[in-house]
């Protein structure tokens, strides 16, 4: 694993807790392959982060935007989407830091759009517990909300799923159609890779935690690659 002091100074963060900081990367499929080490994986990190990104990015819409609530929830959802916390891991070298599986790294685990963001979001609940809320505040306006003006502009905040919709309709006079393609996982926490169609074409594919949360990240790669199935 790569030196996490390099990563703090990217980061601009110093853990005096390093064990807090080392357990943001270790994915559950580590420990599933050592079960003898006496660590514990990332995923109550991964709840509290997203608890406090939530708190964080709802509280800065409210206080700055008088637009009504699902307005807001659309704003918000285009903030906090996997995408964009998957590129904000990326951007750190996350991927570099992870303790997976052989068997998962070898899937190319450390590239993995829902690894990627569930570590990030795991960092936000370390980094919350180590340095309080204000500091995450400070460091999620710097790193995500200045994408703010861009989404209003392009009216990128519309719920996916809806904008995606309505362009097919207008286009092929069709309603685009969502299908799981694979579940993985314990009941507990189960990973969802759902596709979108238009007709029987593939035209997207998303992961989430929930079938919702997969066919939102499905909608968002369709609409990245909108020029690829307009054509046809």
């Amino acid at each position: 694993m790569a030196d996490l002091t390099t990563l703090e100074k990217s980061l601009g963060v110093a853990f005096s807790d390093r064990a807090l900081l080392e357990r943001v990367f270790i994915h559950r499929s580590f420990l599933n392959e050592h079960p003898n080490i006496n660590l514990e994986h990332n995923e109550r990190l991964e709840f509290l982060g997203d608890a406090v990104l939530e708190l964080i990015v709802t509280d800065y819409l409210y206080r700055r935007f008088n637009k009504p609530e699902g307005e807001l929830t659309n704003l918000r959802s285009a903030l906090v989407n996997g995408e964009k916390l998957s590129l904000l891991a990326k951007k750190f070298h996350f991927g570099d830091y992870l303790k997976l599986s052989k068997g998962e790294e070898k899937s190319g685990g450390k590239e993995k759009q829902v690894i990627l963001a569930s570590v990030f979001e795991a960092f936000l609940g370390a980094f919350y517990l180590e340095k309080g809320l204000e500091p995450v505040r400070e460091f999620i306006e710097k790193e995500l909300l200045c994408d703010l003006p861009a989404l209003i502009k392009n009216g990128a905040y519309i719920d996916p799923k809806t904008r995606f919709q309505e362009i097919v309709q207008e286009h092929f006079g069709v309603t685009p159609f969502y299908k799981v393609l694979k579940e993985e996982g314990p009941d507990h926490n189960k990973v969802f890779t759902v596709g979108v169609y238009i007709r029987h074409k593939l035209v997207g594919v998303g992961q989430g935690s929930s079938k919702q949360k997969a066919q939102t990240e499905a909608a968002i790669d369709a609409l990245a690659l909108k020029k690829n199935w307009l054509k046809s």
